[in-house]
Parts: C-alpha cells; structure tokens; sequence
C-alpha cells in the first residue's frame, strides 16, 4: 500500500520501521522541524527523522502542515492512506480528504478513555492498572474517529510512563500493520466510540508534578511514575526545588509534608496516615543522588517541612 507516514517522537518510531518491514511502500515521511536542545541550544532531530533518514525515506519538515503548498505536495503523494502516530500538528480537513482509505493513528490508550496528548501520563498518574493501544481513523474531533482495533496490557505497580511508552509503542506498531492489512483486504470494519465514557488526557504542565502533601502516598507514588521524565514529581525543600525520582508508599503516621530521617530510611509524611519513603531525589542544581547520601549531606533535621 502507498503511505505517507507522519509521526516525531521516539514512541512513533517501531510504527515506521514496523510498515516499511511489512512491505508498504513509505512514499514520504513527515516529521516536526528540528529543535534547539540541551543548555548549549544545538539543533536536534525528532527520533522519526533519524530512524527515517537510517531507512532512506524522503524526510519533509513543514512548520505547518496546513499550508496550501504542504498539502498539494501530499496530494501528489497519492497516498492510499496516511498514517499518523504523534505527528504533534492538527491535520486539516483539507488532509484528511486525501487518501483514499483514510489516515490511521495509532493511540496510547483504550479509546474513548484518555483521549489527548499525553494517555499514557495520565492513566498511570490516575492509578489504572490496564491500558492498551487503540487504532482509528482520524477524524476533524479529538481522538474522536472510528476505532478499527484495539490491544490492552496491564500496568506494573512500579512502572513509568517511560517504560509503559516503549512497550506501548511496540504494541502499537504490531497492531498498526495488522490493521492496514485488514484495510487493504477490506475486512476490517470500524466501531464508533461512545462519548459518553470518554475521558481527556490534556497536555502536561509543569505543575502538574508539583507534590500535594495532603494527598495518600499512592496518590503521589502514581503521578511520580506517571510524570517522568517530565514534568516529575517535586517540591520545596528549604526554599530551593527538590525533585523526587524514585519512592514507595508506606504506612507511617506523620504530618503531611514532614520530613525525617529515621532507621536510615528518608520518609516523608502524605494524607490518610501514610509516607513515602523517598530513594532518589535531585537538588535543584545538582545530580540525582541516593537518599541516604541526601540526607548525609543536607543534615535532615527532625522539624523538616517540604511544600
């Protein structure tokens, strides 16, 4: 099948390589425009540039993929259908007319459920213990078209969004070839979502990982693996930023907010009777270090508030 792929982070990468293996002819790859990174500001490549330019696919980098010219060169594509996975753009209804067999996402949840930029964040920050991927057809709505499949996984209690993000994006890929093949062959009929059990998964903000000590451990336990890397779970720690990497709940009685030292082991106190006990943390400024070494260094005083 003649494709047009269009996709920028890592997690759309196996989607591109798993359609070129599975013999469908990539006509052009669209991708976001190279960004500064880094402290010194150097441009860097989206991870589907490079993964495209190792496959020898024609990379194309509009700032705006709705401007008249962008979407007359994807018509002279002839594209049968266009695949999107985290492309970061609105596509046009004068897109979506193209292709013939429509554009297909591949999407980090169990749609209608988290529906938006960031499924896979927010299902772990919510405490779900299942997710999955779902392939659709795109429609002009937000993640509101017809869904063609879906596959779900369970979600581990110690697993980051990081790590949930490589398997998905396998999944992902798997599903996405199976769903083109059930398009090509015409066997494959889609399923409208039903709105009413929808749920959003908006954009994430930088505080949103900022700590509400009042809330139970496993609340916060959930929004730190959820939040990485960006924008993780921190808080105020003698007036300066104190990101915590690494923690697990416990049942310790202390005062929200409060933090100790006690039996080697750095606790922090949460809502509902319960603590985190806190394993790597980060000073703003400084490298990620382990707890013990934290509280050698800062001198951890019994009377610590965090907040």
């Amino acid at each position: 099948m003649r494709l047009v792929f269009l996709g920028t982070p890592e997690f759309a990468v196996p989607s591109l390589e798993a359609v070129a293996r599975a013999g469908h002819e990539v006509r052009a790859v669209y991708t976001q425009p190279d960004r500064p990174k880094g402290r010194g500001g150097a441009l860097a490549a989206p991870p589907v540039k490079e993964a495209a330019l190792r496959m020898g696919l024609e990379v194309r980098q509009p700032a705006r993929v709705k401007k008249p010219e962008v979407v007359e060169e994807l018509r002279a594509e002839g594209a049968e259908a266009m695949v999107v996975v985290g492309y970061g753009q609105i596509i046009p209804q004068t897109i979506l007319d193209l292709p013939r067999l429509g554009i297909i996402n591949v999407h980090a949840s169990l749609l209608p459920k988290y529906r938006g930029a960031a499924p896979i964040q927010w299902a772990i920050a919510n405490g779900e213990r299942v997710t999955g991927v779902t392939t659709m057809r795109i429609d002009a709505g937000l993640d509101t078209g017809e869904m063609l499949m879906k596959r779900e996984t369970g979600i581990g209690p110690e697993e980051t969004a990081v790590e949930l993000g490589a398997r998905l994006a396998g999944m992902g890929a798997e599903l996405l070839v199976e769903t083109l093949e059930g398009i090509e062959k015409g066997t494959l009929k889609g399923e409208a979502q039903n709105g009413a059990e929808a749920t959003l998964a908006p954009i994430l903000r930088k505080e949103d990982g900022r700590i509400d000590w009042s809330w139970e451990a496993g609340k916060i336990h959930n929004r730190l693996r959820g939040f990485q890397p960006w924008p993780g779970a921190y808080t105020v720690f003698r007036g300066q930023h104190l990101q915590i990497w690494r923690a697990h709940p416990v049942d310790e009685p202390l005062e929200p907010g409060r933090m100790v030292w006690r039996g080697r082991r750095l606790l922090a106190g949460c809502g509902a009777g319960t603590a985190l006990e806190i394993e790597e943390v980060q000073m703003e400024g400084r490298k990620r270090m382990a707890a013990a070494a934290f509280a050698n260094g800062v001198h951890v005083a019994e009377n610590e508030i965090l907040g």
